[in-house]
């Protein structure tokens, strides 16, 4: 007996998905997924999450470098006693 699962999705996740499964050497995207709730079920699977660091443009490296050699030189630091400092600080640029 088998049983359909349906995933609602955009079709660009799903064309995405689908290129990425044909380089993995899958035959169709159904197949990966079959193959992915088959070890999920068999608690085989192992997920990890990684988070893509994408790098500065060199303008906004050498605007952040001189951004931290200000803070460290104590240029272009404000402090506010109170909130209505701050609000008119605020205010003012």
């Amino acid at each position: 007996m088998r049983t359909i699962l349906q995933v609602p999705l955009s079709p660009t996740i799903r064309d995405q998905a689908l290129v990425a499964a044909e380089e993995m050497g899958f035959s169709s995207l159904q197949e990966a997924v079959r193959v992915i709730l088959s070890k999920l079920a068999a608690r085989r699977l192992t997920i990890s999450v990684e988070e893509t660091i994408i790098p500065l443009s060199l303008s906004a490296e050498k605007r952040y470098a001189k951004m931290d050699r200000e803070f460290a030189a104590n240029k272009n630091l404000r402090t506010a006693k109170t909130v209505a400092d701050l609000i008119k600080q605020l205010h003012a640029n």
